[in-house]
């Protein structure tokens, strides 16, 4: 009969162990059970596809090759996945953009690479340029980087890049002292721009004129640490930091650290560039 175990009909599967202890269980019970049963496989299967998508995906991110540029107002460094050592090309007040993809073209082949890092010496708005380098030439803001590059971009600010790849957890302040003075901040992984080096610090000048580059020459190196000191102590107090990265090529000029305070990697900014592509 249809209603009995080992029958015909729609309870041939009457045999699940589930029915082996519920003999006595209706059969249009028994019917619903082994619909939902097999709508639950086809969830399962639809889950397991979307969990294989998601791991292909990452791994494909993680495949990834990315060239990095982390511009300088003396030289971009040019680094990159798969790549032995970093290059270095001379920028200065006469870069162009222009003329930086030209010689980052020459430098290396572009077309091995899947995407590329900018980090960029300036303020940034929506992945782009907001204005002008001070230490570079014209023509940066409204630039079609991923045109002409032919790959696809992401542009962050310089100092943001190296905090990026300088982080390892809590809220930490970066300081980049090199030709200007870059900042960012990282709180709990979620990274923050900031542009501090512009704000007015004592006597008509920047933060910059005094922990960048002109105020290193213009001071010599002992007033120029005595400054950097001060201004470090007051922007941890301000922004409330765990503890702070020097980043920056003069970093490495300072005779000890402010408390809270360690020194950081220009590599760092190279990893900051290839962790963009990985949280993507």
């Amino acid at each position: 009969m249809a209603g009995r175990p080992g029958g015909t009909g729609i309870l041939k599967n009457a045999r699940h162990p589930v029915f082996q202890h519920t003999r006595a269980l209706d059969p249009v019970l028994q019917a619903e059970f082994l619909v939902s049963s097999g709508e639950a496989r086809q969830g399962l299967h639809r889950r397991r596809r979307r969990s294989d998508t998601v791991k292909r995906n990452k791994a494909a991110r993680k495949s990834q090759r990315i060239l990095v540029l982390d511009i300088g107002g003396t030289n971009v460094k040019v680094a990159g996945t798969g790549m032995a050592e970093t290059i270095k090309i001379p920028s200065g007040p006469k870069l162009t953009p222009a003329r930086m993809v030209r010689d980052v073209k020459k430098a290396v082949r572009v077309t091995d690479f899947q995407g590329v890092s900018i980090g960029y010496p300036g303020m940034v708005a929506g992945g782009c340029p907001a204005h002008d380098p001070r230490n570079l030439g014209p023509g940066w803001v409204g630039f079609n980087f991923q045109k002409a590059f032919g790959k696809p971009v992401k542009l962050i600010n310089d100092a943001a890049m190296q905090a990026l790849g300088s982080y390892d957890g809590g809220r930490m302040l970066f300081l980049g002292l090199g030709t200007g003075l870059g900042s960012a901040m990282v709180v709990d992984g979620e990274l923050e721009p900031l542009e501090l080096a512009h704000l007015a610090y004592r006597k008509g000048r920047t933060f910059e004129d005094y922990a960048g580059l002109r105020g290193l020459e213009r001071m010599g190196r002992k007033k120029w640490q005595k400054h950097v000191n001060r201004i470090v102590r007051h922007f941890t107090n301000a922004l409330a930091a765990d503890h702070v990265v020097l980043g920056g090529g003069n970093a490495k000029k300072l005779k000890g650290l402010p408390l809270k305070c360690r020194l950081g990697d220009n590599v760092n900014a190279i990893k900051g560039g290839l962790r963009l592509w990985q949280k993507a």
